[in-house]
């Protein structure tokens, strides 16, 4: 989303009403019903019920008449950025180099609201069959629980990480999870004085991850680069010291590439 205003004229409301609709399924919502999809999307139950059908019209959604789920063309969307952007493709090979280096999972991210959006990945078969949960590209996660959230907040400028602190209420995912503003803006401080951030199992249980900045050569902030392990397996101190290096290094690489 950009940060420049856009006039009014040239706003077509239409398509941002279908957007919000489209955007109101998730994994804790894949069905939804006409007033479920209104109430999501802030639309009256007749427009939300509008724009379901011609969803489903245009073959982005399914439906048994009563409730609507995503279908598979909605990967269209992500499958072209994917293979438009330059940033899964630079990032892919490195990426798939630290896996089998270190024997870990690997991802990179970028922020999108209050969430962070996988747009590249890598395992191990170890990682992958060690770790409670799989990642894949395009998994949305919230970024105050995350490693790479952290640090893409880091590097936002003091006004807008202020307005991204009182927008939205911190939702507990685990019991670690840190849901007030003035402790995560802490870490979100440390993270750029670091210039790394590590997230335990406060998004989900049994998952320590290590982030890094991804930055251009004029030094702004693209994307983070992060590891997840089993804290099981490794503890946070062990954790920084085997891989922060080799996530910084990485790092450093790939910056003259971004």
């Amino acid at each position: 989303m950009t940060d420049k205003p856009i006039a009014r004229v040239d706003f077509i409301e239409g398509l941002a009403k279908g957007l919000a609709v489209l955007e109101s399924f998730d994994t804790e919502r894949q069905r939804l019903n006409a007033t479920q999809a209104a109430e999501r999307a802030g639309l009256t139950r007749a427009a939300a019920r509008r724009h379901l059908l011609t969803l489903a019209h245009l073959g982005y959604l399914e439906t048994d008449g009563s409730h609507y789920w995503l279908a598979p063309k909605v990967l269209r969307l992500s499958g072209s950025y994917l293979a438009s952007s330059r940033l899964p493709r630079l990032v892919q090979p490195t990426l798939n180099r630290l896996a089998l280096m270190v024997r870990e999972s690997f991802s990179v991210a970028v922020l999108d609201g209050l969430e962070v959006v996988i747009v590249a990945r890598s395992a191990s078969p170890q990682a992958q069959r060690l770790l409670p949960y799989g990642l894949h590209l395009g998994t949305r996660l919230p970024a105050h629980a995350t490693s790479t959230g952290r640090m893409l907040l880091g590097a936002m400028r003091p006004q807008a990480l202020n307005a991204w602190l009182r927008g939205h209420e911190l939702q507990r995912l685990t019991p670690h999870t840190i849901v007030d503003p003035k402790a995560l803006r802490t870490r979100i401080e440390q993270a750029r004085r670091d210039d790394f951030a590590v997230a335990r199992e406060e998004h989900e249980l049994g998952v320590l991850a290590l982030a890094v900045p991804l930055r251009d050569m004029k030094g702004s902030t693209l994307a983070a680069l992060n590891v997840v392990v089993s804290p099981q397996r490794m503890d946070e101190a062990r954790l920084v010291a085997d891989c922060l290096p080799t996530l910084a290094d990485a790092a450093r690489e790939l910056r003259p590439l971004l």
